[in-house]
């Protein structure tokens, strides 16, 4: 029944609400105009919506307009619908991007970082798919963008650089480590600002946003950073992965917000913004599963964060976007102030946000990676998987190493849980001998169970107890092997390409020897693979050298749960199942050797069904 009900769920309820969400996805993506201009000149915002970065008394708004949908570019052509990525980065003059992890561009428009492919990474297991990308500009179907501002502050008139700047490169022709580009715009009232963008060898933009005041009159601004979002991204939904706005707002410590939480779908074009008051120590971004983009001002500067989502209107894609505003910048005649800022956009790797953490000094950046509540497990963990990788160059078999590690680690525990199945094994004839003789009393037969217990000292909840360190450990170890990106795309051995992907072989074509799968696109015919069949194996013998259960509605249970499990492991990635049914194949040694050390009666080839098979032919062989 378990069964039948895990494969109406996904026939009836699943699979149709994928199809249907692509199909909308599909036909959005046709009559839609990402960024298109909106009601009173403004992208895509319905008149009447407040700016994203609330007034704050005394100071004039950020921008004129939703902050989110920074204005479209007025030179270089114009979006149109269905313009495609490559399209609209033809439209603005820009200056390239060229590192070994990195390639992209920067907008002369707004100078905005609005392009970057991460070179490393591919969409697919084939090393001639297209590389990650990962920020996009706007006209593109998913804008993804960061973009730094001076802003002027209340009564006043001053010029100053705004998203529809044309900057002019001063010097540098294109951004690679140690060659950095500086790009200049005077705006003829007596300021010159100026913009130097550097970037190492990673993943790490930094910029150095000047103001020179040549004018006979103090000026004060504001200086903001901004990162937006256009459109919801795929996520995994997955409990024990956060996706989504992420920052560590100084004192007031690490933020998670999903993208769904983050808005007010009450009605359309509606705006939620979370405020952070004067934080020092402040980054801010989002996450993906392996991919994240943040900024990351001067750790020392006090400064004012939000965090805004503003509901989709009609046919027009969520919006996204986190500010870091810092307020106040005096620049006195013939002075200058310069404000520094980075911009990190890359893959998760877990020794580069370590690095960027110290050197930095960004509290918790390495918490891109969500090591959740476990985390004095998980980072050990890691720290040892990766360790092994380094050593032996192959992801799946640093799996199977550590796992004996945990396994050697858990030894006592496990020692104490098999001891004390073991102990029950031994007596079940004696327990069920109890059970018959006061079957028509309950209350004497658990009496006489008990002392029983006591005569052979044995506690009933010695076998489960130990258990629960085990699971923690094993938890963490499983949440490691899903959020880290060291397993993408990791090849193990065989037609195992990739052990963050499900395993993609089918028994419905024997495992790739026919060369056609009758019952592709069906549930059967893409989640049971050959390694959740090996876990299922390796389960369901593990399972037959426990305590058989008194009651067998019971029994037939637990027999069936490898199954169940089967069909529920065989969506998860395949690194996770090969750790699994490893962790089974250790267990069923460490559990078949105490069992006969106990003395414990094992009857593995009665329970297989072997033994019948025997008799039989040596029956059939004496006749």
């Amino acid at each position: 029944l378990s069964v039948m009900v895990l494969l109406g769920w996904q026939m009836f309820f699943v699979t149709p609400k994928l199809k249907d969400e692509q199909d909308r996805r599909a036909k959005q993506a046709q009559t839609t105009q990402p960024g298109a201009p909106g009601p009173a000149g403004q992208p895509g915002i319905a008149p009447g919506v407040a700016p994203s970065v609330p007034t704050i008394p005394g100071a004039a708004p950020p921008v004129a307009g939703p902050a989110v949908s920074t204005p479209l570019p007025t030179s270089g052509g114009s979006a149109a619908p269905g313009m495609t990525r490559e399209a609209a980065l033809k439209l603005i003059p820009r200056v390239p991007i060229d590192t070994p992890r990195l390639k992209g561009s920067i907008a002369l428009k707004a100078g905005r970082v609005d392009d970057i492919v991460l070179t490393r990474y591919r969409e697919t297991t084939d090393p001639k798919s297209p590389a990650v990308e990962l920020l996009s500009p706007i006209g593109a179907p998913n804008p993804y963008f960061a973009e730094l501002a001076w802003l002027p502050t209340a009564g006043t008139a001053t010029k100053v650089p705004d998203s529809d700047t044309d900057w002019r490169v001063e010097s540098g022709t294109t951004l690679a480590p140690g060659a950095p580009v500086t790009l200049v715009w005077d705006n003829g009232q007596g300021l010159t600002f100026r913009r130097v963008y550097t970037i190492d060898d990673h993943y790490l933009i930094s910029v150095a946003d000047t103001v020179e005041n040549k004018s006979a009159a103090a000026v004060v601004l504001d200086h903001r950073g901004v990162l937006a979002r256009i459109g919801t991204p795929k996520v995994e939904g997955f409990f024990i992965l956060h996706e989504g706005l992420i920052g560590q707002m100084g004192e007031k410590g690490l933020q998670e917000i999903t993208y769904s939480k983050s808005l007010d779908t009450s009605k359309d074009g509606a705006q939620l913004t979370k405020s952070f008051d004067k934080v020092k120590g402040a980054w801010l971004g989002f996450t993906d599963k392996y991919w994240a983009a943040a900024l990351l001002p001067d750790q020392k500067t006090t400064l004012d964060a939000y965090v805004t989502g503003v509901n989709k209107v009609g046919t027009q894609k969520e919006r996204y976007q986190v500010d870091a505003i810092q307020r106040g910048i005096a620049v006195a005649p013939g002075t200058l102030q310069t404000v520094n800022m980075s911009i990190f956009a890359g893959a998760k790797e877990v020794r580069t946000l370590q690095d960027y953490e110290r050197t930095l000094e960004a509290k918790n950046f390495d918490n891109m990676v969500d090591w959740g509540w476990f985390y004095f497990f998980t980072r050990p963990l890691y720290k040892i998987i990766h360790w092994l990788y380094e050593k032996v160059g192959n992801f799946g078999v640093a799996i199977l190493l550590v796992t004996i590690f945990v396994k050697g680690g858990l030894f006592c525990f496990a020692n104490k849980s098999y001891a004390s199945m073991a102990k029950m094994k031994k007596l079940q004839p004696e327990m069920e001998r109890l059970r018959e003789r006061f079957k028509d009393d309950k209350m004497r037969q658990q009496q006489e169970l008990m002392e029983l217990y006591k005569k052979e000292k044995i506690n009933p909840a010695a076998g489960c107890l130990p258990m629960i360190p085990q699971g923690i450990v094993m938890f963490a170890l499983y949440k490691v092997l899903y959020i880290t990106i060291d397993a993408r795309h990791a090849p193990f051995y065989g037609w195992i390409k990739d052990l963050a992907a499900p395993d993609p072989s089918s028994f419905t074509n024997l495992f790739g020897l026919l060369p056609w799968n009758a019952l592709e696109g069906s549930l059967l015919g893409y989640t049971i693979g050959a390694w959740p069949l090996i876990y299922l194996v390796t389960m369901w013998v593990q399972m037959q050298l426990n305590p058989q259960q008194p009651d067998p509605v019971q029994q037939q249970i637990f027999n069936w749960m490898p199954v169940m499990f089967t069909f529920i492991m065989a969506q998860f990635p395949v690194g996770l199942v090969i750790y699994w049914a490893w962790g089974n194949i250790l267990g069923l040694i460490q559990q078949y050797y105490i069992n006969k050390k106990h003395g414990a009666e094992i009857h593995l080839w009665k329970n297989l069904g072997i033994e019948k098979l025997i008799d039989r032919w040596a029956a059939k062989k004496k006749t």
